[in-house]
């Protein structure tokens, strides 16, 4: 092969990359050529029209070149390697690597770097075509979302510039996006984006898919992702699957990341002057109703909102009774009182977790507490204020819990166990002078020894009797005389029969017989 061929060779090699879409540093890199030599015909090419289309043979493109580029072709610069190309080449074949073809040329009195030889080998295999294969969703099935660095604005509550970033929710069929700027990309904000976004489209996609955020994916992973908890919770809610992408690899959410927060650099916020966020979110709204939305796509070549309402939004999944409540999430220890302290209140549960640090869910109308591995073992409403104390009973000991019954409480654990013990309970109520309630709390206490049958029966026995202590129901439970018949009671015996005798009598006969004088 002449030079002269062998240069037109290497002219069209980059033409052919070129076309390819490589870019100048790849195929000055890969073909050992000066990046300057490469842009030189590419601007030649342009002018040409040789980037479309297929390459003219090689003595119609050396023709070309001599007839139209100034200066002509420039020298090639021959390699080192190329006495030896034959033997390099069969070596190749053989699948012999780079690093033993250069020691085994050593071996024959080659004297060139390792470098000359792996460049060699390169121009001899180009690598393989990189081809990005575009995928299209069905109308519903998914949306794509990201944050993107948005300049600073003016936060209202101090008048003063911060930093502030775009969250973008775009769908993937129709294009339409939904855009929101925050001042942090912390999990609450995540999680509340995400609200006013099913809520602006007016349904929910069948899964989202995303960049590895630590707000959502705590460990990102080839074929399994740790998701953030809240995040998890937030998807079960509104029925969406979370889609993390491979790690490094944004393209896979291309639409938004293209389409979504780029555009809204360029076209929202592009000249935009330092606005006060709130009034940025008002505007931005109407920007991807209108603007945005009314739009011809360049992907799609339709217009993203028609395409959204007369198509994809009918198709989405409905939205839930009620909105996400995003809530934050703290791991608190369970002290041994049998409570965890958060934000100033105090919240039980059960005793068998003393010790414990545990997953604290904190909402806006309900705190709820999981054990490490996400087990839910209390939930309670929210204190409404500082030093609230909530308490379950069943997470005390059984032994702790009674001394917690109030008086209302006695008296409604009484009725379910008999009207006898009722009784027996009420008469301890009326009690005038002494507090008679932990009387009555280990009285109902002995329905967990003896059941509530027996307790039953032995207050019968006992209002038989009229003897309502305590210390007598528990002896009947004990001598089990609460399974023995009651006998009649003897009727009560008249102080007019008892004393037949007159109170003068009575007195003067206590006395001496003392007669007195009335």
């Amino acid at each position: 092969m002449t030079a002269h061929r062998k240069d037109t060779m290497d002219i069209r090699e980059i033409l052919y990359r070129l076309q390819r879409g490589e870019s100048q540093r790849a195929i000055s890199r890969d073909l050992n050529i000066n990046r300057k030599t490469v842009k030189r015909y590419q601007t030649w090419a342009e002018a040409e029209g040789l980037l479309e289309g297929d390459l003219p043979p090689l003595d119609a493109l050396q023709q070309r070149l001599e007839a139209t580029l100034p200066g002509g072709t420039p020298p090639q610069q021959v390699s080192s390697v190329e006495p030896y190309r034959d033997q390099v080449m069969a070596w190749r074949e053989q699948q012999v690597e780079i690093a033993a073809i250069h020691q085994r040329l050593r071996e024959t009195g080659y004297t060139g770097s390792y470098a000359a030889v792996w460049r060699f080998v390169r121009r001899l295999e180009p690598p393989p075509i990189d081809v990005t294969v575009r995928v299209e969703s069905p109308p519903g099935e998914e949306a794509q979302v990201d944050f993107g660095y948005a300049g600073q604005m003016i936060d209202p509550k101090t008048g003063q510039l911060r930093k502030t970033w775009a969250f973008v929710m775009t769908l993937s069929w129709s294009r339409h996006q939904y855009v929101e700027f925050v001042f942090d990309q912390q999990v609450p904000t995540w999680l509340l984006c995400h609200r006013h976004a099913f809520a602006f489209f007016g349904g929910v996609p069948q899964r989202v898919v995303l960049d590895n955020l630590k707000t959502a994916i705590l460990q990102a992973a080839q074929d399994d992702s740790d998701v953030q908890h809240a995040y998890r919770a937030c998807a079960e809610h509104y029925g969406f699957l979370i889609a993390p992408c491979r790690v490094r690899t944004p393209q896979h959410k291309g639409k938004v990341e293209k389409g979504g927060v780029h555009y809204v650099k360029r076209n929202f916020l592009g000249g935009r002057t330092a606005t006060d966020i709130h009034q940025a979110n008002r505007d931005v709204r109407v920007w991807c109703e209108t603007t945005a939305g009314a739009r011809t796509h360049g992907t799609t070549r339709q217009v993203p909102l028609t395409r959204f309402t007369e198509t994809e939004q009918a198709l989405l999944q409905p939205l839930p009774d009620t909105p996400f409540d995003p809530g934050t999430w703290k791991r608190l220890k369970l002290h041994r009182d049998g409570y965890v302290v958060c934000e100033g209140s105090y919240y039980s549960a059960p005793f068998t977790h003393i010790g414990q640090t545990l997953r604290v869910r904190l909402g806006v109308r309900t705190v709820q507490l999981y054990t490490d591995d996400y087990q839910l073992i209390a939930q309670h409403s929210r204190a409404t204020e500082a030093g609230e104390r909530l308490t379950h009973p069943d997470h005390l000991p059984p032994e702790k819990r009674d001394g917690l019954r109030g008086r209302e409480e006695c008296r409604q654990l009484a009725a379910d166990i008999g009207p006898a013990t009722a009784a027996v309970v009420q008469t301890l109520l009326d009690e005038p002078v002494m507090d008679r309630l932990p009387t009555i709390q280990r009285l109902l206490r002995l329905e967990t020894t003896y059941g509530a049958d027996r307790l039953e029966a032995a207050c019968q026995r006992a209002l038989t009797f009229q003897d309502s202590a305590y210390g007598t129901i528990k002896r009947i439970l004990q001598h089990q005389l609460d399974e023995t018949p009651a006998p009649d009671p003897t009727p009560p015996v008249s102080r007019a029969t008892t004393f037949v005798r007159g109170a003068v009598d009575l007195v003067g006969r206590a006395l001496g017989a003392v007669t007195w004088m009335l």
